[in-house]
C-alpha cells in the first residue's frame, strides 16, 4: 500500500515539474516584456514622474495575493468536501505564495508612497492596514499550520481558516471605495483612468506575474509531496530497522 501511495505522489510531483518546465519559457518572455512595458513603453506619469512606473508590479503583485489566496480559499473548500490531501498541499502552497505576493505589495508600496506621501507607511489608509491585517491573516495560518500534528486535524483546521481569512480579501478590494483614502480608484465602473499605454504596460505585467504565481504554486506543490515522500521513506525504514 505505501509503496501504490509513493508512486501516486511521485507521478503528481513529476506532473507539478513538467507544468513548471512547459512556463518557464513564457515566463521569461513576459517578465522581459513586463519590464520593458513598465520602464520604456509606459510614458511618465505627469504628477508621481518615474517612481509611478512601480506601479506595474505593484499591481501584478496585489491581482497574484488575491488569486493565491482564492487558491487557499478553494482548496480549503475542496478538502472539506472531498478529504483528500491534494487540496490541502495546494491551499498550503497557495498560501505561501500569497504571503509572498502581500510582502512584495507592502513593500513595493512603501516605496512608492515615500516620494509621493512622504511617508513609508501610511498607517491610517484603510487600503494599508486592510493589506496588513491580509498578510496576518495568512502568517497565522502558518501559525496554526506549524501548531498542529500532521493529519486530518491539521488539513480541517487550516481549511476553516483559510476559508475564513479569504474574506478579508473584498475587503481590501473595496477599502478605497468604501473610506476616505488616500489611494487613486484607477479602475472604474467606466474603465481604467490611464492612458492606453499605461494600460497595456499594466496588463501585460498581470499576465507576467500571474504565470510567475502558478509556477512558483506549482513549484512548491511538488516540493511538499517530495518531502512527503522522503519523511514516509525515513519512517519505513525506521520501523523495519
Amino acid at each position: 500500500m505505501s509503496s501504490l501511495i509513493n508512486q501516486s505522489a511521485w507521478l503528481s510531483a513529476r506532473r507539478s515539474l513538467r507544468i513548471v518546465d512547459w512556463l518557464l519559457i513564457p515566463l521569461y518572455l513576459l517578465m522581459v516584456a513586463a519590464l520593458y512595458g513598465a520602464l520604456l513603453y509606459a510614458p511618465t506619469e505627469s504628477e508621481m514622474g518615474e517612481v509611478q512606473r512601480i506601479f506595474y508590479f505593484h499591481m501584478g503583485a496585489a491581482w497574484n495575493a488575491f488569486l493565491a489566496f482564492f487558491g487557499v480559499f478553494l482548496g480549503g473548500f475542496l478538502y472539506l468536501f472531498t478529504r483528500k490531501q491534494s487540496w490541502d498541499r495546494l491551499a498550503a502552497s497557495c498560501a505561501e505564495i500569497g504571503v509572498v505576493f502581500t510582502t512584495i505589495v507592502l513593500l513595493s508600496g512603501s516605496v512608492w508612497a515615500r516620494p509621493i506621501w512622504n511617508t513609508w507607511l501610511a498607517w491610517g489608509d484603510p487600503r494599508v492596514m486592510t493589506t496588513m491585517v491580509l498578510w496576518l491573516i495568512y502568517v497565522a495560518y502558518f501559525l496554526l499550520r506549524s501548531s498542529l500534528p500532521e493529519g486530518e486535524i491539521m488539513y480541517k483546521y487550516c481549511a476553516v481558516f483559510g476559508i475564513i481569512g479569504f474574506l478579508d480579501v473584498p475587503i481590501v478590494w473595496v477599502s478605497i471605495r468604501w473610506w476616505r483614502t488616500i489611494h487613486p480608484v484607477v479602475i472604474t465602473s467606466s474603465g481604467a483612468q490611464l492612458e492606453p499605454e499605461m494600460i497595456h504596460a499594466l496588463i501585460v505585467s498581470v499576465i507576467a506575474m500571474t504565470v510567475l504565481g502558478v509556477t512558483l504554486v506549482m513549484l512548491r506543490m511538488a516540493m511538499r509531496l517530495n518531502n512527503s515522500m522522503a519523511e514516509e521513506l525515513v519512517q519505513e525504514l525506521v520501523e523495519r530497522a
